[in-house]
C-alpha cells in the first residue's frame, strides 16, 4: 500500500489489519510508518507489517518496495494510494515538480500494477484499488492543473485492467473520493480555503475505505463514496460539457487559486 503514513492510506492500513491482512506498508515519512506498524502489530493477531520509507517520485523506489514485497509474500491486495496536490497555475512550477508529480500519482500506480498483476492472474484472486477522486469525473479547472487529469488516467486505466481481468478473479476499482478529512489540504497549503466549503462537502476516512473494500471485493469498476459526491458526479454527467465546466470554474475558484494570489 502506497501513501500509507496518514489519511485515506492509514486507514485503508487499519481495515485490513483488522480483516487479518499482512501488510507492506510505503511512505516517505519512516517515523510515520513506524508509528503506524507499531500500532497495526499491537492490534492485529499476529499479522506481518512490513514498511519501506520511500519517496515515489524517485523513478527507481518502486522496485525496492516490489523487492520488499517480494520478500513478505505474494501480494493479493494493491492499493495505490500515494498522492498530493501541487497548488497554482500550470506555469506557476518549474518542469521538475510536474514531473515528480506525474511520477507519483500516475507512474508509480503503473508500474506497481504491472508487477504485480501478473501473479495475481496466475493465483486466481487478486484486488487492486486505484485512488482517484471526484476529480476525475469531472471537467479541468484552473489551478492544480494535473490533479484533474491524473485522477482520470487513474479511473480509465482501472476500468481497463478490470475488463482485461474479467474471469480472472481479480477486481479492478477506482476508488473517487471527494473532500476527505485528512492532512491533504494542510500539505498543499488550502487549508484555509477548504475550510469555508459546507461540511456537507467532506467525508471521514473511515466510511470511504470500508465502501471501497466492500466495492472490489464485489466487482464494481468505479466507486464514487458518499452523497455529495455522487450528486456532483452525477449532475456533471448530466449537464452539457459547457454547463458543466462552467460550474466545476465558478466551484473551483473557492479553494484553488494562483500561486502569487
Amino acid at each position: 500500500m502506497t501513501g500509507a503514513s496518514a489519511g485515506i492510506g492509514a486507514t485503508f492500513a487499519r481495515a485490513l489489519a483488522g480483516k487479518g491482512a499482512n501488510l507492506v506498508l510505503t511512505a516517505r515519512r519512516a517515523d510515520r510508518l513506524t508509528a503506524l506498524s507499531d500500532e497495526l502489530r499491537a492490534a492485529g493477531d499476529g499479522i506481518n507489517v512490513t514498511t519501506v520509507s520511500a519517496d515515489l517520485g524517485d523513478p527507481n523506489a518502486p522496485d525496492a518496495i516490489l523487492a520488499a514485497a517480494a520478500d513478505a509474500g505474494p501480494v493479493d491486495i494493491l492499493v495505490n494510494n500515494a498522492g498530493y496536490g501541487l497548488p497554482g497555475f500550470f506555469t506557476e512550477s518549474g518542469w521538475a515538480d510536474h514531473r515528480e508529480f506525474l511520477e507519483v500519482m500516475v507512474t508509480s500506480y503503473v508500474r506497481l500494477t504491472h508487477a504485480l498483476l501478473p501473479a495475481m492472474v496466475e493465483r486466481g484472486f487478486g484486488r487492486i484499488i486505484q485512488v482517484s477522486s471526484v476529480a476525475g469525473l469531472t471537467p479541468g479547472s484552473a489551478g492544480h492543473t494535473l490533479y484533474g487529469p491524473a485522477k482520470a488516467f487513474l479511473v480509465s486505466f482501472a476500468q481497463s485492467i478490470a475488463a482485461e481481468c474479467e474471469g480472472t478473479g481479480v477486481h479492478s476499482t477506482a476508488l473517487c473520493p471527494g473532500f476527505t478529512y485528512t492532512e491533504f489540504h494542510d500539505v498543499n497549503g488550502t487549508r484555509k480555503l477548504v475550510s469555508l466549503l459546507p461540511k456537507r462537502m467532506f467525508m471521514a476516512a473511515e466510511p470511504v475505505v470500508e465502501g471501497a473494500i466492500e466495492a472490489v471485493d464485489r466487482g464494481h469498476v468505479v466507486y464514487v463514496p458518499g452523497a455529495w459526491n455522487k450528486f456532483v458526479v452525477g449532475v456533471a454527467k448530466a449537464l452539457p460539457r459547457p454547463w458543466a465546466a462552467q460550474m466545476m470554474k465558478e466551484q473551483s475558484a473557492k479553494f484553488r487559486r494562483r500561486k502569487s494570489a
